[in-house]
């Protein structure tokens, strides 16, 4: 015996895609700048050193004195052997004045006009120590800075955007079937 049948064969729908990709390009130009940096407003007052070196000392401790300080000296020297030339013949002829009262007075006077007085000498430096005067007043310097801001401009550039958009196409490459058959629906007469 057979059966009726309903046979159902079915395909499912098959689509391909076509897909282009979206482009998209940014570019960020750059700013524009200007920077100026104005030079610092700079001065300076000097006020120059002072150095005074006085070596007169020194000179005349080395016998190298000016002409007026050597005649001032010889003046003095000459006024000085004067009053001890005086007080010397003043003395010597009270002692020959009182040359009775006995006593060698023309040997010893003799003696003492005849011979040099003995030269007196030490250790010394020439020339002497700390004759030489210095002074000396340092420089001043006074310095003023006033430092300036600087000069800043600044533009900005806005992007640059390109946008492509993407695409889908679809498209179907094989459509959805479905087939019915219908078997021994009526039963065959055999005779």
């Amino acid at each position: 015996m057979q059966l009726p049948q309903i046979r159902l064969q079915s395909n499912f729908i098959r689509t391909g895609l076509d897909i282009k990709d979206a482009v998209q390009k940014i570019e960020q130009p750059s700013a524009i700048q200007s920077i100026e940096q104005p030079k610092a407003i700079l001065e300076i007052q000097t006020t120059p050193g002072k150095l005074s070196i006085d070596q007169t000392k020194a000179r005349e401790d080395m016998d190298l004195k000016n002409l007026s300080k050597r005649v001032e000296e010889f003046v003095q020297l000459g006024y000085q052997d004067w009053l001890d030339g005086m007080a010397r013949r003043s003395s010597q002829g009270q002692e020959l004045r009182h040359i009775e009262k006995g006593g060698n007075a023309i040997a010893s006077l003799a003696k003492q006009n005849g011979s040099k007085p003995q030269k007196q000498f030490n250790v010394g430096w020439i020339p002497s120590h700390f004759s030489v005067q210095i002074d000396y007043q340092p420089a001043e310097v006074n310095i003023e800075a006033t430092p300036q801001k600087p000069i800043i401009q600044a533009e900005t550039q806005k992007p640059i955007h390109e946008y492509t958009p993407g695409d889908v196409n679809v498209e179907v490459l094989e459509k959805n079937s479905l087939d019915i058959d219908f078997i021994n629906l009526f039963p065959e007469v055999t005779g």
